[in-house]
């Protein structure tokens, strides 16, 4: 079995970093956009990261963007504000917006088994360890797996870099199509939470009830009419000159950048990623959800009780939002809350309680592996993108920056 090194992000990092946010001349509910402007200046110097944008809005407008660094180490211009980045992960929301949307419309069910619409999901086994020789025990499942269980990751399809069951697996078994989706749940659907597939087997199903590609059915019902004309899974051409590069870390603690190329179009459109978006366009998303379902221009992509339901709790009492990492070239430890049990929604990680310094209880948020974050705020009436692009996620360096940026936007 590969064994890796993990970095984990502890409670008092993640807290140290949340109250290094400047406030010097910040006044006001969210900060003066000159104060969140210096916060990022230091930080994006003072944490080493190559290029940032950010972006800060109610729900009715903009009220801070900024831009740091450049878009690849040969170009001398600075970084702008419409950049192009790989959002990753941010791509879920995308696709939950799009499912919920087929639930008006009576195409899909919340609690009917998905299976109805994807026969292939009919006959799901759960991993019950392994025997002496290493081959995985298999039983079959007891309950169906819902468009809610895949929406809220309860649904036991997860990830191998966070699960150690799925990781073990995935080491053990070579499956027969690597890329493939279909792979033993790791738990009884609706019995626990753990970050997987499940929105990619969504996306399929909004696929398989509209007849159309997740490009396609986003353009149409969700992108184009909120006004979000850089967000897409094919670039174009002319787009490129916008694309940041990636950086991974190294093992002395630098960062190397991967030169950049024009992303060639997918042959699949994944559920839970593979999206390019810019901080403009991903705050339209975000202001619709603080709409209530109703975009910057009034133009309405959810009804106001789904934007609701996307917005609350829908997992009982099972604990969202932790996770163990098992490749730390990916992905540090994750505990974005840490001491506190947060939730999950059709859609988002719901904070119970509020961040110290920070976003207010209930608020919504996710992020992409590539270190791009964004929260919304209901009560508060705000949302706040921070795109960066290199690996691990939640690199201390990252979750630096981010905590800093946040305790900018709330200085009093």
């Amino acid at each position: 079995m590969l064994r890796t090194s993990m970095t984990t992000i502890r409670r008092r990092d993640f807290n140290a970093a949340i109250l290094m946010g400047a406030t010097a001349g910040a006044r006001g509910l969210f900060g003066r956009a000159s104060s969140i402007d210096e916060t990022l200046k230091a930080g994006v110097m003072a944490h080493k990261i190559p290029a940032a944008t950010a972006m800060v809005a109610t729900a009715d407008h903009v009220t801070y963007t900024g831009a740091f660094g450049k878009r690849d180490s040969a170009i001398d211009s600075p970084l702008t504000a419409d950049a192009i980045f790989s959002i990753a992960s941010m791509t879920k929301a995308i696709t939950s917006t799009a499912t919920m949307q087929l639930v008006e419309r009576g195409k899909l069910g919340l609690d009917e088994p998905a299976a109805k619409h994807l026969p292939e999901l009919a006959k799901l086994e759960v991993l019950n360890g392994f025997d002496s020789a290493g081959k995985p025990i298999l039983k079959p499942a007891t309950k169906d797996v819902t468009l809610r269980n895949l929406l809220t990751h309860t649904s036991g399809f997860c990830y191998p870099y966070w699960d150690p069951q799925m990781f073990e697996y995935q080491s053990k078994v070579k499956p027969a199509n690597p890329g493939g989706l279909l792979t033993p749940l790791m738990f009884e659907p609706g019995t626990r939470w753990q970050y997987g597939t499940g929105v990619d087997w969504a996306g399929r199903l909004v696929e398989a009830v509209s007849g159309m590609n997740l490009e396609d059915y986003f353009q149409k019902n969700i992108l184009q009419p909120l006004g979000m004309k850089d967000t897409t899974y094919i670039l174009k051409a002319e787009q490129f000159d916008r694309l940041v590069s990636t950086y991974n870390r190294q093992p002395d603690g630098t960062l190397k950048e991967t030169p950049r190329k024009m992303p060639s179009p997918p042959k699949q459109y994944p559920g839970g990623g593979g999206l390019y978006s810019t901080t403009a366009d991903y705050v339209r998303f975000m202001q619709m959800i603080l709409n209530q379902g109703a975009g910057p221009d009034k133009h309405r992509i959810l009804e106001s009780k789904t934007a609701q339901s996307m917005s609350s709790n829908q997992i009982g009492n099972i604990q969202a939002g932790k996770m163990r990492s098992f490749r730390s070239d990916l992905s540090a430890d994750i505990d974005l809350h840490p001491g506190e049990s947060d939730r999950h929604t059709l859609g988002f990680l719901l904070n119970p309680k509020a961040y110290e310094g920070g976003r207010s209880a209930r608020s919504l948020a996710w992020a992409g592996i590539f270190n791009t974050f964004y929260w919304i705020d209901p009560k508060r009436k705000l949302c706040a993108v921070l795109m960066m692009q290199f690996l691990p996620f939640v690199d201390k360096e990252a979750i630096g920056l981010l905590g800093e940026f946040e305790r900018s936007v709330y200085a009093v």
